[in-house]
């Protein structure tokens, strides 16, 4: 089975699992867990950041920022094809009791003036606009890499306004390795970033919440208050440690999200959403839904996802090497020609 479905879905490779088995761990609901701290200084150096926080998921970390930065009845400016406003159930209503303002196209990259145009609070009659959330790369958007020259007349503007900043950074790593960039450079303009393990990076579990000293340290009450205090999870963070050292490798998932893209491009039945930027490859359905052509592929032994009603979604990573990617491409064209 090639399973192009996400960059979620790797095993952890042996490196992984003797670090994990041989894990020096303690109780880090104390503080005393020496691998995690480790994992959190590692990031927070890779980021420019002066403190981070182990969390379960991109999501918790995600929520915990949000409420870092808002207080209940507040508006949080988001694209409209993020994560936090498509993937992750509602929490900022349901957990903070803040509402998403969804702004932009169809690149899921904010514009200055999307922001301008939206910012509120002056009426008594009006949420406070107190957030801007970026997202990078943007999943939902096909893997689009933003970068600098894009978040800083954003920024500006926000600043301008007293309004945090917060960057949901889950496949960060991959914009980093796009733009041939240091993460810190891509993580500057914001008050919170939060990482993934999990996805390119291929760790069984976590992601990272970065930020000021200040806001971790709330950070980890929230975390708690979330019921992600973990105790001897140096076993987890020791996968992290050793996936960090495995970014280099990011291009080559790339470079295959290309060839596939080559491929889908040159099939009648099917319609590039765009080239990809990253390690995801979006296309549309011309001739069948696009649950049909999940189920058909499936049944040859490539696992995709729809993303719509005729688009698919395939996403490239470690699991995927040359020689599977070349069986999806054959099935693709046995199927599909």
């Amino acid at each position: 089975m090639v399973d192009l479905r996400s960059d979620t879905v790797t095993q952890p490779t042996a490196a992984m699992r003797r670090a994990m088995a041989e894990a020096e761990v303690g109780d880090d609901v104390f503080g005393e867990d020496p691998t995690v701290r480790r994992l959190e200084e590692a990031v927070a150096d890779l980021l420019g950041k002066e403190a981070a926080l182990f969390v379960p998921s991109g999501v918790m970390g995600n929520q915990i920022a949000l409420r870092l930065h808002t207080r209940p009845g507040d508006e949080v400016v988001v694209a409209e094809r993020s994560h936090l406003y498509h993937y992750e159930g509602g929490a900022p209503a349901a957990l903070w009791g803040v509402q998403l303002r969804p702004v932009g196209g169809p690149s899921g990259v904010l514009a200055p003036d999307d922001v301008e145009a939206v910012v509120r609070g002056d009426a008594d009659w009006e949420p406070r606009t107190t957030l801007v959330c970026l997202e990078n790369t943007v999943n939902k958007a096909g893997g689009v890499v933003v970068p600098p020259e894009a978040v800083a007349p954003l920024a500006d503007v926000a600043r301008r306004h007293g309004l945090a900043l917060h960057l949901d950074g889950a496949r960060l790593w991959n914009a980093a390795a796009a733009l041939d960039l240091p993460a810190h450079v891509l993580a500057a303009p914001f008050d919170t970033v939060t990482v993934c393990l999990s996805k390119g990076l291929g760790a069984p579990v976590g992601s990272v919440l970065a930020g000021g000293a200040a806001h971790v340290r709330e950070a980890r009450r929230t975390r708690k208050l979330l019921g992600g205090g973990m105790r001897q999870v140096g076993v987890l963070a020791a996968a992290g440690l050793v996936a960090l050292d495995g970014r280099g490798r990011l291009a080559d998932d790339h470079a295959r999200a290309g060839r596939l893209a080559d491929a889908v491009a040159a099939l009648s039945a099917f319609r590039l959403v765009n080239r990809p930027q990253s390690n995801i490859v979006l296309f549309d359905t011309l001739r069948h839904p696009a649950p049909d052509v999940v189920a058909r592929l499936e049944a040859e032994g490539v696992r995709v996802v729809a993303f719509g009603p005729r688009t698919v979604r395939a996403t490239l990573h470690r699991d995927v090497d040359d020689a599977a990617l070349d069986r999806a491409v054959a099935v693709l064209r046995r199927l599909f020609s």
